[in-house]
């Protein structure tokens, strides 16, 4: 038996019973997909990743490590040495500290820095909640699709039923 080609409009008839233009255009992107047989697009991470501008992946590059340990630690290490150096090692040679306590270039260098960081991490954070959202577009297009192919299925096996039903009385010779 060779499976029937359906329209969306007649799926969407069929199984839920409305007009194509009266369900959301999600509803419709399902329907046409599931009529012409069609597996779903690119996944989230595919998806966001066509969309990236250089900008894009610069921004999650530096969020990645900024907020790694391995930063942290490093970052710590660069911190405690900048204070050791400035405060005993340079006065144990007989050089002044280029910035002795209270450390005011170094204070200055860290704000720069949280300065800059911190819209780039936005940046980051604003495409993985973009990120977020397709895949929960994504999410929801399979589970209506699943939704949608069950009904189908529901549809064929009353179908058969019925089907077996009239054979059955025909051959015992009932009218139906």
């Amino acid at each position: 038996m060779q499976k029937p080609k359906w329209t969306a409009e007649q799926l969407c008839q069929e199984l839920l019973g409305r007009n194509l233009s009266d369900v959301d255009a999600e509803e419709q992107r399902v329907l046409s997909r599931i009529a012409s047989g069609n597996v779903m697009g690119p996944d989230a991470q595919e998806e966001a990743a066509l969309n990236a501008t250089y900008g894009d992946r610069l921004a999650d590059r530096v969020a990645a490590i900024g907020g790694s340990w391995g930063f942290i630690i490093g970052f710590g290490i660069v911190l405690f040495g900048w204070i050791l150096i400035n405060s005993h090692l340079l006065e144990a040679l007989g050089v002044h500290p280029f910035d002795a306590y209270p450390f005011i270039f170094l204070n200055l260098i860290l704000s720069m820095l949280a300065a800059i960081q911190a819209p780039v991490i936005m940046m980051s954070q604003n495409r993985q909640s973009d990120k977020d959202r397709i895949a929960a577009r994504h999410d929801y297009e399979v589970n209506l699709r699943t939704q949608l192919e069950i009904l189908r299925l529901h549809k064929r096996f009353d179908y058969l039923f019925e089907y077996l039903d009239n054979r059955e009385s025909v051959e015992r010779g009932e009218e139906t």
